[in-house]
């Protein structure tokens, strides 16, 4: 039986070959505690001995490494954990104290999921200060730096110049018309912060990236390929996993709103943009096709834009988010299907997500074996009478 020396031993010996393949281990130990668990991936503990390490000696190169875990995980991806270059980019959520089970259940999914491989930072919004027991409960599953922030209170109250009685009134008309989320001011402040405000928050400054997760939201497939830098490289401006048609009465004179602003600023719309996926007669009506915005991968350079500043500034005189119940997910889906070219849209089909009532699941069984997926493909929403992504495939195969 070995003795702890010599344990010890090898596995400073295989410390040293991983070394001499090109990969730094973030941290080493000779046991697998839950702190080295955290940093290295599981395809790395199943190595049995130095003889069967998968390169040979006369090449020592990143491309010699074959085989580092069962057959049905791609090399490329093992390596992302310990690659290091990483994009400009955080995960964000906005959230409140009482969704600390929620918050915990998504940051989980997500760990396990993407960010055990990629240590991205994480950065959690509130418009109350956050309470320890959520910041200890949370930074507890996160290996990864963490910020938690306050929103600035004139990010998210309803502002003075709306006239209250008209904002009443409609709040009460949509409870009696049971419109979800009707009567809630605190969705309409929610709302508006989301479309024009989360990405000028002082802890977002620094990031160009983000990853917009929610509470109770679950990550069904190993992403282990990193989505912020292939947006990067690829001069993607928005991603999406769900598409779905908007609810007509909480955005009545949205588009109306949105026609004006283009005929008044025609230099913002793009050249090849995703017109067809919003309207399907030219832009005279809006279809009501949004990307669902509980998940986003975007890059905050386009809301941070001259367009989208002056789109929201726009659309905030309008009162629409008051006096309606504009959401965030059409204003950021018709933005970035305007002011963006087609092209530079992505669907994030590996992701599996769900958010409940809706899931999407990897519909090719390739990318649902390759991400270990825990969903069934037959109960994704993806071409689900209610979802929009027929229509987005016509558009993006034009």
């Amino acid at each position: 039986m070995p003795t702890p020396t010599t344990r010890l031993a090898r596995s400073s010996a295989l410390v040293t070959i991983l070394a001499l393949a090109g990969l730094s281990l973030i941290a080493i130990s000779t046991t697998k505690s839950s702190a080295l668990r955290a940093r290295v991936p599981d395809a790395y503990y199943w190595i049995p001995s130095l003889q069967s390490l998968p390169f040979s000696s006369s090449d020592n190169s990143d491309a010699s490494l074959t085989r580092v875990s069962e057959a049905n995980v791609d090399v490329s991806a093992i390596q992302s954990p310990l690659a290091r270059r990483k994009a400009n980019a955080t995960i964000v959520m906005l959230a409140r104290n009482s969704d600390v089970d929620g918050v915990v259940q998504s940051v989980r999914d997500m760990e396990d999921r993407f960010n055990r491989w990629h240590g991205y930072p994480w950065t959690f919004l509130n418009d109350e200060v956050f309470s320890e027991d959520f910041k200890r409960r949370v930074s507890n599953l996160i290996s990864s730096p963490v910020e938690f922030g306050t929103v600035p209170r004139e990010h998210w109250v309803q502002p003075d110049w709306i006239d209250e009685t008209r904002a009443s009134a409609s709040r009460d008309q949509m409870k009696q018309e049971n419109v979800i989320y009707g009567d809630s001011l605190s969705y309409r402040n929610m709302c508006r912060f989301n479309s024009g405000f989360f990405f000028r928050h002082p802890l977002l400054q620094k990031y160009r990236y983000y990853w917009r997760v929610e509470p109770d939201v679950h990550f069904h497939c190993d992403t282990r390929f990193d989505p912020f830098l292939f947006m990067a490289d690829n001069s993607k401006t928005y991603g999406f996993t769900i598409t779905m048609y908007e609810f007509a009465r909480t955005i009545e004179t949205l588009w109306d709103a949105v026609k004006e602003f283009s005929r008044l600023h025609p230099e913002h719309l793009a050249p090849d943009n995703a017109l067809r996926f919003l309207s399907d007669d030219g832009g005279q009506t809006y279809n009501l096709c949004h990307f669902w915005s509980n998940f986003e991968i975007a890059d905050m350079d386009l809301w941070r834009s001259p367009a989208y500043m002056e789109f929201f500034e726009f659309l905030d005189k309008k009162g629409g988010f008051y006096y309606e119940r504009w959401g965030d997910a059409p204003v950021h889906s018709i933005a970035a299907a305007l002011f963006s070219k087609r092209e530079q849209i992505h669907f994030f089909r590996e992701i599996g997500y769900e958010h409940n009532p809706y899931m999407h699941c990897p519909a090719e069984e390739d990318l649902w074996e390759r991400g270990r997926c825990s969903c069934k493909p037959q109960q994704s929403f993806d071409y689900n009478g209610y979802s929009c992504l027929a229509k987005w495939d016509a558009v993006a195969a034009r």
